[in-house]
């Protein structure tokens, strides 16, 4: 059984209380509990530890309560590097909890909870409704420096995408954007059949974040950087600002907030699918 400690400190126990389980009937209203209401509260532990179950999954553990789901479910991850992961989430938080900050762990609950309960399937239709207005596919006509910009950023990116996996997607400056053939659709679709159910939560994660299926599996498939598929999703946004000007803060704390979502989001899908353990040691006492 594999069991690391981490230094840890603090009134939150509802959350993991195992008197405090939410019904059924009230699962999606404590998911919104847990991203609404509890934004920020004290540190309530001080240790943090994973540990193996006999069914092979991973639990986390605040001092010696186990962490559960905002719809009262015990919190498991599916491997050791999932795990690791989110326990460093926990670990590095200070006196406030920020769960805003803590995307791996939301993103697991959304995978345990299934709030909306959704299938794989009904996730994949939801991601591929983003190549209808996807961010790379939609041009503009003017100005020109900004038509040259879209070009000359956005199509090596749209190649790529069409070489690799054999589609045709195309770009338009029409407000109706590009007609996506039905045949690229089915190619994705036969694709994103290949996540499994966590790694379709992450993939889609990644792609409402960037507004964009091609940027998103352009990170996925470390084809491009989080940096790089972030600026590309916000060129137009850039374009404005080279020209009049930065909102003093605003604009680098979204960029910054936008890197930090799609980065735990891209992770995600690849731990989601991490099978081997994890041997180095990623939390000191």
């Amino acid at each position: 059984m594999f069991r690391r400690l981490v230094r840890l400190q603090g009134p939150l126990g509802n959350i993991l209380s195992p008197d405090k389980v939410c019904p059924r009937n009230q699962q999606l209203r404590c998911a919104v509990n847990y991203s609404s209401a509890l934004v920020e509260k004290g540190r309530f532990y001080k240790d943090v530890s994973i540990s193996q179950s006999e069914g092979g999954l991973y639990e986390i553990n605040l001092d010696r309560r186990k962490l559960k789901t905002p719809g009262g479910k015990l919190f498991t991850a599916p491997n050791e590097a999932m795990a690791i992961a989110v326990a460093t989430e926990w670990d590095a938080q200070k006196d406030t909890l920020k769960y805003y900050t803590m995307h791996l762990t939301t993103l697991c609950n959304t995978a345990l909870d299934n709030p909306t309960h959704r299938t794989k399937e009904q996730m994949i239709s939801a991601a591929l409704k983003f190549l209808e207005t996807d961010t790379v596919c939609y041009r503009v006509d003017e100005p020109h420096s900004l038509v040259e910009l879209q070009k000359n950023e956005w199509d090596p990116v749209l190649h790529w995408i069409e070489n690799r996996y054999n589609v045709t997607i195309g770009s338009s400056s029409s407000i109706l954007g590009p007609a996506i053939p039905k045949e690229t659709n089915d190619t994705f679709r036969q694709h994103l059949k290949s996540y499994n159910f966590w790694s379709m939560t992450g993939l889609e994660f990644v792609i409402t974040q960037l507004k964009s299926v091609v940027l998103a599996i352009g990170v996925i498939d470390r084809h491009l950087s989080v940096e790089q598929a972030v600026l590309l999703s916000r060129l137009e946004e850039e374009y404005q600002i080279k020209y009049w000007g930065n909102v003093e803060w605003a604009h680098d704390y979204e960029s910054y907030e936008l890197r930090a979502r799609t980065a735990a989001g891209a992770l995600f899908v690849h731990l989601s699918s991490e099978s081997s353990t994890v041997k180095r040691k990623l939390m000191q006492n």
